[in-house]
C-alpha cells in the first residue's frame, strides 16, 4: 500500500463505559489501555486516524485476551500465544493482532504526518502558557471537572501485564507497599483494593491533581477497605525537595507508572527518577507502560499541537511524549547525580504493537506502547517496610 493509497479517515470512538465500581479515570494515564473488551485501546476524546482498508465482509468471533501481547526486546521470539496474523484475509476475524509490521508505504505516512506537524507548531506564547508552573495540575483538575464520572472505564488488565501486584493482594503476601504515581480517580489502586486479601499491603497514591485526589477519597473503599490500608495525598512526580505523604526514602516494594511519564517534559524525567529510585527498597521496582513512538495518538495530532520533537499538547492542554526504548532505558538506567551508581537495572523492557481493527467500519489502526520493570540497583539501607504513620 502506497501512502498515496493510504485514505485517512476520522473516526471517534464510542465504545466508552464505567465500570460499576468506579467514577472516574487515572490522571496522566487516562488514556491507557482500556481492559478486554477494547484489547488494549485506549480510548480518547478527539478524532483518530486510521488507515481504510477495502471494504469486505466482517466477522462476529469475539476472542478475549487473556495473555500479554508485550514483545521483550530481549526475546528470542514473540510471547507464546500471541495472536499472529498469518493471512490478510483473516484480518477482520478478531478485533486486535500482536506484532503485525506496517503496511509497505507507512513509513512514507509516518514522515508526511511529521512533516505537517513541524511546519506548524505550538506558538511560543501557547507554549510558555502550557509549560509554565502549575499548569500541569491545572489543566489535569479541569480534565476532572468535565470528565469526572462518565469517560473511562477501570484497567481490568493488571493480572495480565503486571503479575507483580496481583501477587501483592495475596493473604500469605506479607508486608509489602505499592504506589500509584498519577493516580487519576485511583482506577489502578481502587481495584487492587478492593481484590486485596494481604492484610499487611499498604496502598499509597498519589497525583498533582487535587481534584484527582479528591475523587480517591470520596470513593467507598477508601474508607472502608476489605483489607489492608489506603492512603491519598497530593503530590509532584518532579518535585525536588519531598517525596509523598507517608512514603520514607527506601521505603516502597513497587511503584505502578503508567501513562504518567509521557505527561512531563522531557527536562522533568531526570528529576522524576531521582524520585522513584529514592522512594524505592533495593530491589524495589518500577512498573512501566506509556506511548510509543509513531503511535496512531501521535501521527493524528494536527497543525499547532508540537510542543517540541515527540511532545504534544492535546485540545484540553494535557500534554503526551511518545517514547522509544532506547531512551527508556537511558533514563532509568542513568547514574545518580550525588552516589554516581547506576540507578535502575532493566528487569524487562519491550514494545506492544497491535494492529487494532474496526470490523463494522473496516478499520485498521496501528498501535505502540511501551511497557517495562525496572529494579533499583543501590544498596541504599532498607527500612524494613516501615511507613510514616499517616492520620
Amino acid at each position: 500500500m502506497s501512502v498515496r493509497e493510504c485514505r485517512v479517515a476520522l473516526i471517534i470512538p464510542v465504545r466508552i463505559r464505567l465500570a460499576s465500581c468506579h467514577t472516574a479515570t487515572c490522571s496522566a494515564n487516562v488514556r491507557a489501555m482500556d481492559g478486554d473488551e477494547l484489547d488494549g485501546f485506549e480510548p480518547v476524546h478527539e478524532t483518530d486516524l486510521a488507515i481504510e482498508p477495502p471494504s469486505g465482509p466482517a466477522r462476529k468471533t469475539k476472542e478475549l485476551k487473556n495473555f500479554s501481547s508485550v514483545y521483550d526486546r530481549d526475546a528470542d521470539a514473540p510471547p507464546f500465544g500471541a495472536r499472529f496474523l498469518t493471512s490478510e484475509e483473516d484480518v477482520w476475524s478478531k478485533n486486535a493482532w500482536d506484532h503485525v509490521p506496517a503496511p509497505e508505504g507507512y513509513e512514507g505516512f509516518i514522515s508526511d504526518a511529521l512533516n505537517r506537524q513541524r511546519e506548524k507548531p505550538v506558538n511560543d506564547f501557547e507554549k510558555a502558557k502550557c509549560n509554565g508552573p502549575g499548569m500541569a495540575a491545572r489543566n489535569w483538575d479541569i480534565f476532572y471537572k468535565n470528565n469526572q464520572g462518565n469517560f473511562f472505564r477501570d484497567r481490568k488488565w493488571l493480572n495480565i501485564e503486571f503479575p507483580q501486584l496481583i501477587e501483592a493482594t495475596k493473604p500469605e503476601a506479607g508486608e509489602l507497599c505499592v504506589l500509584e504515581v498519577g493516580c487519576g480517580a485511583g482506577n489502578t489502586a481502587l481495584p487492587l483494593l478492593s481484590d486485596n486479601q494481604n492484610p499487611d499491603l499498604k496502598i499509597f497514591a498519589c497525583d498533582f491533581s487535587p481534584r484527582a485526589v479528591e475523587l480517591v477519597k470520596s470513593h467507598e473503599l477508601y474508607s472502608n477497605p476489605p483489607a489492608g490500608s489506603i492512603h491519598a495525598s497530593v503530590w509532584d512526580l518532579t518535585s525536588s525537595d519531598s517525596l509523598p505523604e507517608g512514603i520514607p526514602p527506601g521505603s516502597v516494594d513497587i511503584v505502578f507508572l503508567v501513562f504518567v511519564l509521557s505527561a512531563l517534559q522531557p527536562s522533568e524525567w531526570a528529576q522524576a527518577v531521582k524520585n522513584l529510585h529514592r522512594m524505592l527498597k533495593p530491589g524495589g521496582h518500577v512498573l512501566f507502560r506509556d506511548y510509543g513512538r509513531h503511535d496512531l495518538a501521535q501521527l493524528r495530532f494536527k497543525g499547532g499541537r508540537l510542543l517540541e520533537d515527540n511532545f504534544y499538547i492535546r485540545g484540553d492542554k494535557t500534554r503526551v511524549y511518545f517514547f522509544e526504548l532506547e531512551e527508556l532505558e537511558k533514563m532509568f538506567c542513568a547514574t545518580h547525580p550525588e552516589t554516581g551508581e547506576q540507578m535502575f537495572a532493566v528487569a524487562n523492557l519491550g514494545v506492544d504493537r497491535r494492529l487494532l481493527v474496526n470490523r463494522k467500519r473496516q478499520l485498521k489502526m496501528y498501535r505502540v506502547w511501551m511497557q517495562g520493570r525496572f529494579c533499583k540497583q543501590d544498596g541504599q539501607p532498607q527500612q524494613n517496610g516501615s511507613l510514616v504513620a499517616v492520620e
